[in-house]
Parts: C-alpha cells; structure tokens; sequence
C-alpha cells in the first residue's frame, strides 16, 4: 500500500485494495474492498487490534 502507515484500525478507510491480516497471528484473513471503504471489524474474539496488507490487489510491476 502507498501509505506510509503498515497497519490499520477497523473503521479506517483503506488506501487500497488487498488481503489483510489480522495482528493476532492467528491467520485472520479479510478481502479488503476497493481504495475508500472501511477496514471491517476485528473476527469475534480476535485479540488484534490492527490489520496488516498481505497481498496487494494492484502490485507495481
């Protein structure tokens, strides 16, 4: 992603689309929508707090 930012609170826009993890490290995954809608929640009794881009939807080449 292009922010400077490497994680995000649920409810922060998202600066672009990808597959996001959850900081808990037990392989919450969330398809993030495109650039401008909202991180989703947290899974029910994740411990996280933030996600994290794991797959860019639009790597550079």
């Amino acid at each position: 992603m292009s922010e400077d930012k490497a994680s995000w609170h649920p409810g922060e826009i998202v600066p672009e689309s990808g597959i996001c993890e959850c900081d808990c490290g037990a392989g919450h995954h969330w398809s993030t929508d495109v650039k401008g809608h909202r991180f989703p929640p947290l899974p029910a009794g994740c411990p996280g707090g933030t996600w994290a881009l794991k797959t860019d939807a639009h790597p550079s080449t």
